[in-house]
């Protein structure tokens, strides 16, 4: 498999759980599917962002970028979790 398939694959993964997520959010109103599907939104622009990275932008380093939205992507999950724990 090449890098593209791989960094592909996982980017679709991502945004189809942000998908389900939030249509599940959108019928059930319960907050924590919201904060996970902003997680998975963050985690499928980290993706995007790893493959402009890895195989577009070859001699731009994106890495701090990458890190950013990881750890905001975390950070939103977490908050849902923290804060709207029922």
């Amino acid at each position: 498999m090449t890098a593209v398939t791989i960094y592909g694959a996982c980017m679709l993964t991502a945004l189809l759980c942000a998908i389900f997520l939030f249509r599940a959010y959108r019928r059930s109103h319960h907050r924590l599917l919201m904060w996970s599907g902003l997680c998975f939104a963050g985690l499928t622009l980290n993706n995007l962002i790893l493959i402009l990275d890895k195989l577009v932008f070859i001699d731009v380093d994106l890495s701090i970028l990458r890190s950013a939205t990881a750890l905001f992507a975390m950070a939103v999950l977490l908050w849902g979790l923290i804060w709207d724990a029922e």
